[in-house]
């Protein structure tokens, strides 16, 4: 039998900081291939931007900001779980993520206008 409190709504946390999001940034980047260009045998399906916990900011249920994302395929993401940043980026990415995630930060057309809404 379960107990009343199984049934009660789920606390919300507070929202992610604005200068935290960039959801026009994550939309663009599942625009672009998979960051891995087919290196990594799982790669396919479905882009997402995947962030790149290392870059600094994260912390405890708190995720970094958007602006260090990466494109990756929904399986190449998965596998990066699966293995961690330090073995992806070596072994798949054969690159720094962070520096990655900067370039597409500043190719990104819509950065300017974002930055300047910020201030």
């Amino acid at each position: 039998m379960l107990k009343p409190s199984a049934f009660k709504a789920k606390k919300r946390n507070a929202p992610r900081p604005a200068w935290r999001v960039a959801e026009a940034f994550t939309q663009w980047l599942r625009g672009r291939p998979c960051a891995c260009q087919g290196r990594g045998p799982h790669c396919g399906g479905k882009m997402v931007a995947a962030h790149v916990d290392h870059a600094g900011g994260k912390g405890l249920n708190v995720k970094v900001a958007d602006r260090f994302c990466i494109p990756l395929s929904w399986l190449c993401h998965q596998h990066q779980h699966n293995i961690g940043w330090p073995r992806f980026e070596k072994e798949i990415l054969r690159g720094n993520a962070v520096s990655m995630s900067e370039e597409y930060w500043r190719a990104w057309p819509g950065r300017r206008a974002w930055e300047e809404g910020q201030q």
